[in-house]
């Protein structure tokens, strides 16, 4: 293991995923807050305005704890702007509860899309086999801003875990819409 972590570097095979100016594949899957869920609609959101849509590991996985961090505390979604920020994973919709209040995010909006069999990031080209375990998988770290008709005007996928993306970066393309 290099510089002595705790983990294995795993690099990924390289993918054909969505990528800036195509179009983001929809779906509905159960949207979660922290005082409910209902099922919702990728496209229900961009008719609302501008969507960072962001693919996480497992929650309670150290990527998912920093990651929802690094958010909250840049407050993207948080001004006058209309972004909505919404994750997605593979957690059940009550393990997204418990990640929206451990995380500190319950009053800024954030919502998670709860995803179990992985079909949403199977339909973006970025599910990731955990382990070798036969039908067992998750989505690879991944941010998509979506404009309001679902036409990515950035796009960042992981190429290896675990991996972050460019939190500036994305900030800027942000600024730009």
């Amino acid at each position: 293991m290099p510089m002595g972590l705790d983990f294995e570097v795993v690099e990924f095979p390289d993918v054909d995923h969505p990528t800036a100016g195509e179009q983001a594949p929809d779906f509905e899957r159960p949207l979660v807050t922290a005082e409910y869920w209902e099922d919702r609609a990728l496209s229900a959101l961009t008719a609302e305005g501008p969507v960072l849509l962001l693919f996480h590991t497992m929650d309670g996985a150290f990527p998912t704890t920093y990651m929802w961090n690094e958010i909250r505390d840049r407050e993207w979604g948080q001004s006058e702007d209309d972004l909505t920020v919404v994750g997605l994973s593979v957690s059940s919709p009550y393990e997204h509860k418990t990640t929206i209040a451990e995380r500190g995010i319950e009053d800024t909006g954030y919502r998670l899309f709860s995803d179990p069999q992985n079909g949403v990031a199977e339909r973006y080209s970025i599910d990731h086999s955990l382990d070798g375990m036969a039908g067992v998988s998750e989505p690879r770290p991944a941010a998509f801003l979506l404009d309001d008709e679902r036409v990515i005007q950035y796009a960042w996928v992981a190429a290896e875990w675990p991996q972050f993306p460019d939190y500036d970066e994305i900030e800027a393309a942000i600024d730009d819409l």
